[in-house]
């Protein structure tokens, strides 16, 4: 299998080199890694339009893969590799592991999750798989899921429409409850901004707040984690509310 891999916590982070080094035993993948050459968290499915892109080649130890660092966003990393590096599509894509949780709508901030998404409008299968925790990340089981969830894949039909938003306890195997396809929960945050004056006594904000889980059923991302379960939920790109289509063409709204 021809894989892609990319995140947005940077090249040189603990977590996709994890990833790679995990992919990389099983002998049986082509893997090309194509991520951004610094922190790109939260930076949602943006893309470079006014200035060029800059391609570095890395070298790491214990890794085999091509590696380069693009000074862009993890959707310029996809885009660019599919486009303009690769000689042919890769099978699929994989962005991560990300330091932290997307769940509910950290999807729609996520740039671990718009880099997959990404690879979806390129027409290819893809994973976003990040580590449940915003301390003592221990990635190592999570690298040995994917994994061998990448195998598994191989052995069926991959869809291009889908995105697999996996979330996975920073715990080792056997301190885990098992594996729960889910649906996004409910999760957001009191985006209270912290305002701060600089030395020359102009003021600036700087974002702060806290995360608000409330109202999530069994079947949810946010309770399978908070039941030290992997989440697997199924996310797709068409944001239409097609209910909602057929409730206003039915009142017959006099708009034009």
């Amino acid at each position: 299998m021809k894989i892609l891999v990319t995140n947005d916590d940077g090249i040189y982070s603990d977590g996709i080199q994890y990833l790679v080094k995990a992919l990389e035993k099983e002998n049986k993948h082509e893997i090309i890694v194509v991520a951004p050459d610094r922190e790109q968290s939260a930076t949602g499915h943006a893309i470079t339009l006014h200035r060029p892109l800059r391609v570095k080649e890395m070298n790491f130890e214990d890794i085999d893969s091509k590696t380069l660092a693009v000074d862009g966003t993890p959707a310029d990393c996809v885009k660019l590799g599919v486009e303009a590096i690769l000689d042919e599509k890769p099978d699929i894509v994989v962005s991560g592991i990300n330091r932290g949780p997307n769940l509910g709508c950290d999807v729609l901030y996520s740039g671990t999750v718009s880099a997959g998404f990404e690879g979806l409008l390129l027409g290819i299968p893809s994973i976003a798989v990040s580590l449940a925790t915003y301390e003592d990340w221990n990635f190592t089981y999570a690298a040995e899921f994917i994994s061998g969830l990448v195998q598994n894949l191989n052995q069926k039909d991959l869809s291009s429409e889908v995105l697999l938003n996996i979330n996975i306890p920073s715990l080792d195997k056997d301190e885990l409850k098992g594996v729960k396809i889910t649906k996004l929960g409910n999760r957001s945050y009191t985006n209270m901004f912290d305002e701060r004056f600089d030395p020359r006594g102009e003021v600036y904000y700087w974002l702060a707040g806290d995360i608000v889980e409330e109202g999530n059923d069994e079947g949810t991302d946010v309770t399978a984690i908070n039941q030290k379960q992997i989440s697997i939920t199924p996310v797709r790109l068409n944001l239409t509310d097609f209910k909602e289509i057929k409730a206003l063409n039915e009142k017959e709204l006099e708009l034009f």
